[in-house]
């Protein structure tokens, strides 16, 4: 059986393949060497550096695209700048400054990686004269919460409020004290349909006559935020009116129990006496016979 000639490529070829496979992974480590990371905070403003000088009169010339993850942001095309619906009239180009993508009002959803691609024309087609990824991190922090006293719901019962807006993730209220969970009332999330952020509130009724030092804790993610609130009693106030209320209830039970007892001494008396008054009458019989006596 015929075999068929394996050829074997010579070995000055396999050579000239390495050389061009090591200039193009040298020529990819050029494009891709510019790696920059950004972390900003929600509604603040971010600027991604292209890392590329170009004066104007070589603009014209050059086509510049900003992208994220794959979708277009931004492009400078024959010094003409074109903004994507998404990012108009908060994103421009900052030409001077490597050419610069500034986000302004940043969103939750603007976090991602930024790919900055200039592109340039020597009498011929447009080849990729720079590449370069900017990573941009959005942190949505709550702020310390503000803790508000309410209008008291009785005398000796104080009401107050925590609340925090504009944070990321959901979060979890609790209020403490001397490491101990207290009971909240009217705890309110609401999230912004548009941001995507969140706001908190949450209420929480103590005994005024006490001193306390109650901690309001918002946490979000691995993160958390405090508030501490401190009351004292008014002078003059007394230690707990707890007892006081118990003595008043016990003082009621105890007037009604001796009326009662009264009352129902009364009611035997007055029986007793009726009783009496039966017995010391004595029975002479008939009318009829009274009568004929008489005569």
């Amino acid at each position: 059986m015929d075999h068929p000639l394996r050829q074997e490529t010579p070995p000055h070829k396999c050579r000239l393949r390495h050389r061009h496979l090591f200039v193009l992974l040298m020529g990819l480590l050029h494009f891709t060497s510019g790696l920059g990371q950004v972390s900003k905070s929600v509604r603040e403003m971010a600027s991604l550096s292209c890392g590329y000088n170009i004066s104007l009169d070589e603009l014209d010339r050059a086509r510049v695209y900003w992208q994220k993850d794959g979708t277009m942001v931004l492009a400078i095309i024959s010094g003409m700048v074109k903004v994507w619906p998404e990012y108009k009239n908060r994103t421009f180009s900052d030409i001077a400054n490597n050419l610069s993508l500034v986000i302004l009002g940043l969103h939750l959803s603007d976090g991602g990686t930024y790919t900055c691609v200039v592109q340039r024309s020597d009498r011929g087609p447009y080849r990729v004269e720079h590449l370069k990824s900017v990573t941009l991190s959005i942190r949505a922090d709550f702020p310390v919460p503000v803790i508000t006293e309410l209008e008291d719901p009785f005398p000796d019962i104080k009401r107050i409020m925590c609340s925090t807006t504009g944070g990321f993730p959901q979060p979890r209220l609790s209020w403490w004290e001397n490491g101990t969970v207290l009971t909240d009332i009217n705890t309110t999330i609401s999230q912004d349909p548009e941001t995507k952020l969140y706001n908190v509130t949450s209420e929480m009724d103590f005994n005024a006559t006490y001193n306390h030092s109650i901690v309001c804790r918002v946490e979000y993610g691995d993160s958390e935020v405090l508030k501490n609130f401190t009351w004292e009693k008014r002078p003059g106030d007394p230690p707990d009116s707890q007892p006081q209320l118990w003595v008043f209830i016990l003082s009621i039970i105890a007037i009604v129990i001796l009326v009662i007892i009264y009352l129902a001494y009364r009611w035997r008396i007055r029986r007793n006496e009726a009783r009496g008054t039966e017995d010391i009458q004595i029975y002479e019989g008939p009318p009829e016979a009274l009568t004929e006596h008489n005569v």
